[in-house]
């Protein structure tokens, strides 16, 4: 899987944001391919440099997809949303998505423990 991830950094007037949040979303979510969308709503910085209001993920199920879907009318049109609504200071990335379950992992250290 693949996603497309955006980072809000506090520079950005977040109310003005969430003004302006259902219009991008409505053009993301025509994008074809579009599996998955996810919002975290950061509230601490640990450790780092810059500190962002919000990340933003939407998934697709590979890059190729990804990329189409970016250069799709609705991508492009939701890229000038978003670059219009952070006066360009949002961060966009690509990145291949994995996850696994804590349950699993476990599953694999016994099996080698057992043996």
């Amino acid at each position: 899987m693949y996603q497309l991830i955006l980072l809000i950094p506090t520079s950005v007037d977040i109310k003005s944001f969430d003004e302006g949040w259902p219009s991008f979303l409505e053009a993301v979510e025509q994008m074809p391919g579009l599996l998955r969308e996810s919002v975290s709503r950061v509230d601490q910085l640990i450790y780092g440099k810059e500190f962002f209001h919000r990340i933003y993920t939407f998934s697709f199920p590979d890059q190729k997809t990804l990329e189409k879907s970016l250069l799709s009318s609705p991508g492009e049109k939701a890229g000038k949303i978003i670059h219009d609504l952070t006066g360009g200071k949002v961060t966009l990335m690509t990145a291949e998505f994995q996850e696994d379950s804590l349950d699993n992992i476990q599953s694999f250290t016994s099996q080698k423990t057992d043996s």
